[in-house]
């Protein structure tokens, strides 16, 4: 009887503590689409592990953390660089719980798009380190959009 109380009071805080970070990592990319809505240079990037990969929706954008910052900045010193209204976020754990992966809709000037990161925990606190932004279409429009692309 006691393996069962422990299992299940283990079990229980386990639950707890994943629903603990899930409502963290909402937080942190919450304050973070915030934080380009509001132009706040400082506090979108400190969200940011060092190592930080960005991934634009154009051919050929890869950006580090400092390429992206030299990128934003201009956007950011306007003061409003881009407002992303996030729905639809579902979170997935590594089972070190160290290290959290996501996928959400974005409403945007562009449309429908969606986003998907990585965040990783380091002594107890949530950094994103990667984010792949892509601009959605539907299957039926692909040809059209090839043909676009062409020109």
């Amino acid at each position: 009887m006691r393996v069962l109380i422990f299992f299940f009071l283990a079990l229980n805080a386990h639950y707890f503590s994943a629903q603990q970070d899930v409502k963290k990592l909402n937080e942190l990319i919450q304050n973070w689409h915030k934080a380009a809505s509001d132009a706040q240079f400082d506090s979108y990037f400190k969200c940011l592990t060092d190592d930080f990969i960005f991934l634009g929706t154009a051919p050929g954008e890869r950006w580090t953390k400092k390429e992206f910052q030299a990128f934003s900045k201009p956007f950011f010193d306007r003061g409003k660089a881009w407002d992303f209204k996030a729905s639809n976020r579902i979170w997935n754990f590594s089972k070190d719980g160290k290290t959290a992966w996501f996928d959400e809709d974005l409403s945007t000037w562009m449309q429908g798009c969606r986003g998907s990161g990585v965040c990783i925990k380091t002594k107890g606190l949530w950094s994103i380190s990667y984010y792949n932004l892509t601009v959605l279409i539907e299957n039926d429009k692909i040809k059209e959009f090839i043909e676009l692309r062409k020109n």
